[in-house]
């Protein structure tokens, strides 16, 4: 009887990289139909509103870059455009900060996801200089007087010479480059983690799992009740 013969593994990078990625987040944890119902709580809708809220932080501030100081101060359009950018990141702060200390509250780092808040936290972190980067770049005497002010902050720990809120050149590049890109990369990381890793479950759930494994048949106790299953609630 002949056996079928193995496919050896394959050398290619592309390859190598798909199943690992495939591996780590199969498309169904990816993609999910359905969540926990303990997903539907305002925590995760906090969540989401940042999510929304950086987004459009994004589109507003594109549009901002592209047409420059001149069209954002003497136009009504801009004055308009403008507006929504300031606010969008009002939104983003008060939804994050909310998202962030109830999670810290429910101990999201339970379970083996310790990555899913250090990525949420360090965010809030990255995403408060690049806040001050566009107060200082709006070019009148607003960005002049905290730029005036927070230079004297940060000369007196020592990195002023690096990072020069006078410089207008320098904050614009931080504040629509090089900030923007390391928050929507961790923004990303955590939304993936979180796929990966699922949402936390509550601790009354996590008690009654560790009742029922307690009262295992194997224990002696009584035989547990039928799992939780998921509902189509989304998060």
């Amino acid at each position: 009887m002949s056996v079928a013969p193995t496919t050896p593994p394959s050398k290619s990078w592309t390859v190598k990289v798909r199943e690992k990625g495939v591996e780590a987040l199969p498309p169904e944890r990816l993609l999910p139909d359905g969540q926990p119902t303990y997903v539907a709580s305002w925590i995760y809708v906090f969540g989401v509103a940042s999510i929304a809220s950086l987004i459009v932080i994004i589109g507003s501030g594109s549009i901002l870059a592209l047409k420059g100081p001149a069209w954002w101060h003497y136009t009504g359009v801009g004055h308009f455009f403008n507006s929504i950018h300031m606010w969008s990141v009002e939104l983003f702060f008060f939804a994050m900060v909310v998202h962030l200390w109830g999670k810290y509250w429910m101990a999201a780092w339970r379970g083996g996801r310790g990555r899913v808040w250090v990525t949420g936290a360090i965010t809030f972190l990255i995403a408060v200089p690049a806040a001050l980067t566009g107060y200082v770049s709006q070019q009148n005497f607003d960005a002049q007087w905290i730029s005036t002010q927070a230079k004297d902050g940060l000369n007196s720990v020592g990195v002023g010479a690096f990072f020069n809120v006078t410089n207008f050149g320098q904050m614009y590049s931080w504040h629509i480059l090089l900030l923007p890109i390391a928050v929507v990369a961790l923004v990303s990381a955590h939304v993936l983690l979180v796929r990966r890793n699922g949402v936390v479950p509550p601790f009354e759930i996590d008690t009654k799992k560790a009742a029922i494994a307690a009262a295992s048949p194997d224990r002696g106790g009584s035989p547990p009740p039928p799992p939780l299953t998921s509902t189509g609630a989304q998060s």
